[in-house]
């Protein structure tokens, strides 16, 4: 058993020994023109696509209770790259994005439909998160309204 460790401990010192030898020169064998490609992708990949809204927060007014009403947000891909919405989601079921599916170029427009089913009471205040390729990486709308009930009606 003791010769079993001993000689389990005499590979490993050599493994390691070995290895550190084939290593130390490792830096030699990079490739200049392997570096030059890593450094064109990396400075690639600090290119964003930029959403500019027209309005990021869209008032309703008063509406009745249960009315559908709906807004279009429209945005400009203001960045160097395309721009892909990959999801966007309210925080209730009572409201529903719909969005541009293909990529908006660079300068290029987009839209976003919001709708909204009138329901609770009173004011009530809405967001939709756009999941995005932005540098952020998520982006904000908001929707507004006063749901109007027959107590609180004018």
């Amino acid at each position: 058993m003791k010769n079993g460790i001993l000689m389990l401990a005499a590979v490993g010192a050599l493994l390691f020994t070995s290895c550190k030898e084939n290593n130390d020169n490792a830096s030699e064998k990079v490739k200049a023109e392997n570096v030059e490609s890593a450094a064109e992708r990396d400075a690639q990949a600090t290119v964003y696509p930029k959403m500019e809204f027209e309005e990021s927060e869209h008032d309703f007014g008063n509406i009745p209770k249960g009315e559908n009403v709906e807004h279009t947000f429209s945005f400009t891909n203001t960045g160097q790259a395309p721009l892909v919405i990959t999801n966007a989601k309210s925080t209730c079921g009572c409201t529903v994005p719909t969005w541009t599916k293909e990529p908006i170029q660079p300068g290029e427009t987009g839209e976003m439909l919001v709708k909204f089913n009138g329901s609770g009471k009173g004011q009530v205040t809405k967001t939709v998160t756009l999941t995005a390729n932005t540098e952020a990486g998520t982006e904000r709308l908001r929707i507004k309204a006063f749901v109007e009930t027959e107590e609180n009606a004018s």
